[in-house]
């Protein structure tokens, strides 16, 4: 299973479906497709180990929509965000926004507070993640020294990312850009944290997504080319999701203790299930995991719901009846 059927549109073509989103475009006034925005739908799918789960999470794309939009609010003084407007059809009201088209930088920009995931696994390897050097003795769920900037390659649809040094976002995008994604990243990261620890939350990563407002390509002229050559000229932009559970590992900070697998609000409570006993699947044979029970989805929403209503102080509703509108 790859995605859903596109959804009917009227006024926008569809373009692309990947694992968890769709995209359209508004269909401009002489007929075609417009070339300036984009309409970025999340669904309800839930990926898991390169593989769309056949059993949907009820409302996770319009909790994932509303989330970011309030902390594109949360950041505005650090970085510009894509969104043109909140108004989009009824169909995908909640879980929809009116984007402007970027390009965007071909490198996943991640950033970490505490260690866990692959980020451990490569500091059990080489006492390092993405080439930045590690104190000696830190265990699962260690906070760091500092939060530091892990980039790694964006890898085509069936292949895995894998983590690179900062000087290999240098050879992709030019120094000038790749400090600027690292230090925006780390503010990124360090904000959300400043908001998620008086509400209870540790933030203990993220990866979030830059492209570029003014590039200016010409006819047939290479991206990655034009990006080194003058994205340092262009403004860097806020795309994608921002600080959600898909996006980022949330650990109720009153249940933290390093030395274990943390507690947490994200995915990983899907990733737990899928490779327990429980669930019959061998993550190793190559087959399509099963469907989720009806108790996994349940508290699957339900987690992705409680980290919403601690960090934004609202009440979510199933109908998305008051979603969050942005002033743009």
């Amino acid at each position: 299973m790859t995605s859903d059927a596109p959804l009917d549109l009227p006024g926008y073509a569809h373009l692309y479906s990947g694992k968890v989103r769709d995209l359209y475009a508004p269909m401009g006034q002489d007929g075609a497709p417009r070339q300036d925005q984009l309409l970025l739908v999340a669904s309800d799918r839930m990926s898991a180990y390169d593989f769309v789960l056949d059993t949907p999470i009820p409302d996770k794309g319009a909790v994932l929509t509303q989330m970011s939009l309030w902390w594109f609010e949360q950041v505005a003084d650090l970085v510009p965000h894509h969104v043109v407007s909140t108004d989009v059809p009824t169909a995908v009201a909640g879980r929809a926004v009116l984007v402007e088209r970027l390009d965007m930088l071909p490198v996943e920009c991640v950033a970490r507070a505490y260690l866990t995931g692959g980020g451990l696994n490569e500091y059990r390897s080489t006492g390092a993640v993405s080439g930045v050097d590690l104190p000696e003795g830190l265990v699962d769920g260690s906070r760091l020294p500092a939060p530091i900037f892990t980039p790694s390659t964006k890898a085509p649809a069936g292949e895995h990312d894998e983590p690179i040094p900062f000087a290999g976002v240098v050879d992709e995008v030019g120094q000038a850009l790749a400090d600027r994604a690292r230090d925006l990243t780390v503010a990124i990261l360090q904000r959300g944290n400043e908001i998620a620890t008086e509400r209870g939350i540790i933030l203990a990563d993220t990866k979030v997504e830059f492209g570029l407002r003014g590039l200016q390509l010409s006819e047939g002229e290479d991206p990655g080319a034009a990006i080194r050559a003058r994205g340092a000229d262009a403004e860097i932009v806020l795309a994608d999701e921002l600080l959600t559970p898909d996006s980022s590992r949330f650990w109720p900070a009153d249940q933290w203790e390093p030395g274990r697998q943390q507690a947490s609000y994200d995915k990983q409570f899907v990733r737990d299930w899928l490779t327990s006993p429980a669930s019959g699947w061998d993550k190793s044979s190559g087959e399509a995991p099963p469907a989720l029970p009806e108790d996994v989805v349940a508290q699957t929403r339900a987690k992705y719901v409680e980290a919403y209503e601690r960090l934004t102080g609202r009440t979510f509703g199933s109908d998305v009846s008051d979603p969050i509108r942005l002033d743009v």
